[in-house]
């Protein structure tokens, strides 16, 4: 874990941090030559959340094992359905995030901007639902891991909803 770094040799980086996620390296990173496209989610921390004000710290846990598995699934349902989608990048904190600071970064690089809106939206939401990342908030009031248990699908329980 640690500092995460781009991968060599590789058309995907994926992975957790404790550390700030590296935004200008991923941006770098993501370009190549016959990339015409960049679409870059960035899930920032924010100070409220449904029926809880003044939001002031959010904290991540994983099930770090299963993790980069879940995510390399997700990238190759991506390449699957959107062939010309180049460089992916998933990756997410871990520990305590503040608010101002990126969460969850997807990124992907394509030829064309619809396959990359179309494959960064997927993987996004796709990652919310089958990777086993948690989320505790703390405000003035309390603290809690989430709103409501989440239940972990694959991805082909996804198709059904």
């Amino acid at each position: 874990m640690g500092r995460v770094k781009p991968p060599e040799n590789s058309q995907t980086w994926l992975g957790l941090s404790e550390n700030p996620l590296p935004e200008k390296e991923i941006s770098q990173w993501i370009t190549e030559p016959h990339v015409g496209a960049v679409v870059t989610f960035s899930g920032v921390a924010r100070n409220h959340s449904e029926g809880r004000e003044n939001v002031s710290l959010l904290e991540y846990e994983a099930y770090e094992s299963q993790v980069v598995p879940r995510l390399e699934r997700i990238v190759e349902e991506a390449r699957s359905r959107w062939s010309t989608i180049g460089r992916v990048a998933l990756l997410h904190r871990i520990g305590p995030v503040e608010i101002g600071e990126p969460a969850v970064i997807v990124a992907v690089g394509s030829p064309h901007r619809d396959d990359a809106f179309h494959a960064a939206r997927f993987c996004i939401d796709t990652l919310k639902f089958t990777v086993p990342i948690w989320k505790r908030e703390k405000w003035d009031e309390g603290e809690s891991w989430g709103l409501e248990p989440q239940h972990l699908s694959e991805i082909e329980e996804l198709e059904k909803r």
